[in-house]
């Protein structure tokens, strides 16, 4: 892993329920861009990470626009959102799947469950599958629920509600 002070990193939790946190890297005290970084998480917070597996690097260096928020070929603003899934499985009949908002809307986060019938055959795609879709349910049920409240706050208007199509 490689960085450079004012890149980005997102380390994401690697058991359920644990937080995502993202910062700025504002030192590299490594040779060669290397870690240990010192950096200052979104909370405000400082401190010295020695990444490991979960975590990510985002260069911010290169062609920005002038808020700081990378372009797209044309020149217009463009924001990214990373969201993590992590599937678990207990036998081979249960599975539940954890989605969490790696950066943009950082932690919010959802899961879904999926349960196979005795009767049906153990495949376990499937049921990954249905409890990744039903954990982007919720998912998409909480961005839209915020946005409703956003819309809220921003208007003075009171039970807005916001169509998932």
């Amino acid at each position: 892993m490689r960085a450079q002070r004012g890149d980005h990193i997102v380390v994401a939790g690697t058991h359920v329920g644990e937080a995502v946190r993202d910062g700025e890297i504002i030192e590299v005290r490594g040779g060669d861009g290397g870690p240990p970084y010192r950096v200052r998480w979104s909370d405000g917070r400082e401190g010295i990470i020695y990444p490991g597996a979960s975590a990510e690097v985002r260069a911010q260096h290169g062609a920005e626009a002038p808020s700081g928020v990378p372009a797209d070929v044309q020149g217009r603003l463009v924001r990214e959102w990373d969201i993590r899934v992590s599937i678990y499985a207990f036998g081979d009949d249960t599975t539940t799947a954890k989605v969490a908002v790696v950066a943009g809307e950082a932690g919010m986060s959802a899961a879904g469950e999926s349960r196979r019938s005795s009767r049906d055959p153990a495949v376990p795609r499937i049921g990954d599958k249905v409890a990744v879709a039903r954990a982007l349910h919720h998912l998409a049920d909480e961005l839209l629920t915020g946005a409703a409240e956003d819309v809220e706050g921003s208007t003075g208007e009171h039970d807005v509600t916001i169509s998932p199509r």
